[in-house]
């Protein structure tokens, strides 16, 4: 089934499993979750042009890079995230990083989701394709890194891929080939704001410039999509609400960049359920019969 596009309809809720969501702390998800804010099952949007979904209760998430590729463990990511108002964080190279990655025991030590995901890193398709089927059945989400065209358009055309990451990084450009690809197949385009959150001058003006223009795709074309600050240290690590000022510096609103914090989540409880063992085929669930038997 093909995915519910972000700028047509609101993404599926999923609920909060923790306590977080009562937090008053400064950029919690209180300041996105509290009473005055309708809850996405109770709110009908208006119809616009350029849809912007009305202010409900999402989760985020940060996609995080830990040691040693990375400069911080981890339990220090998921420790500072929740501080920041995070609900949960994708470790981006858990099989580098905690190839035991235990979400239980994170969640009791910071009351943080932490998931499982492999971030495949290749020069071209011929070294990209190998690594898709073992990732897939070993992790909850699978991203494969862009950064040329040929490889943005390998990943927007390939099914199990989850999540093309830094899709403007180095050569890397979208068209609208590669962006009809990734909406139908269901591959969520990253926006990576880690360029634009550190770096200066000119680099910083040219990610400020590439992120407009993939907004822009991603609207024309309902892609699915995500947002980081693709953190590789937990002092590099930016609040939902610094996250939000600076979508709206490249055209998008606050509820658009939580939608995209929030597709994280979305995507590991959809894998999370799919490598459950009740489930069979999307649609198609095993039964009490089934499971008596």
């Amino acid at each position: 089934m093909k995915p519910a596009p972000p700028f047509s309809m609101a993404a599926p809720h999923r609920g909060h499993s923790r306590g977080s969501s009562q937090s008053t702390s400064t950029g919690s998800t209180s300041d996105m979750c509290g009473a005055s804010f309708p809850r996405r099952e109770t709110v009908v949007a208006e119809t616009a042009s350029f849809y912007r979904p009305p202010r409900v209760c999402r989760d985020m998430y940060e996609a995080v890079t830990a040691t040693p590729d990375g400069e911080s463990t981890v339990r220090r990511f998921a420790a500072t995230a929740a501080r920041d108002g995070f609900d949960g964080i994708v470790v981006r190279n858990a099989d580098a990083a905690d190839p035991a990655l235990d979400a239980a025991a994170v969640r009791d030590a910071s009351d943080i989701d932490a998931v499982d995901a492999t971030e495949i890193v290749a020069d071209d398709p011929t070294g990209a394709s190998g690594a898709l089927s073992e990732a897939r059945r070993d992790h909850t989400l699978l991203l494969l890194r862009g950064g040329t065209p040929t490889l943005n358009r390998f990943a927007a055309e390939e099914e199990r891929v989850d999540v093309l990451t830094k899709p403007m990084a180095g050569r890397g450009d979208v068209n609208h080939v590669i962006a009809r690809a990734a909406a139908d197949h269901g591959v969520r385009v990253e926006f990576d704001f880690g360029p634009a959150l550190r770096k200066s001058g000119g680099p910083r003006v040219q990610a400020l410039r590439g992120l407009r223009k993939l907004r822009e795709l991603v609207e024309q074309y309902d892609v699915p999509y995500v947002v980081s600050g693709s953190p590789a240290s937990h002092l590099q690590l930016r609040a939902p609400r610094e996250l939000r000022a600076l979508g709206e510096a490249v055209g998008f609103d606050a509820e658009q960049v939580e939608a995209g914090l929030d597709e994280w989540g979305v995507l590991a409880e959809r894998n999370r359920h799919r490598r459950s063992a009740d489930f069979i085929a999307p649609g198609l669930e095993r039964g009490q019969y089934e499971a008596e038997r």
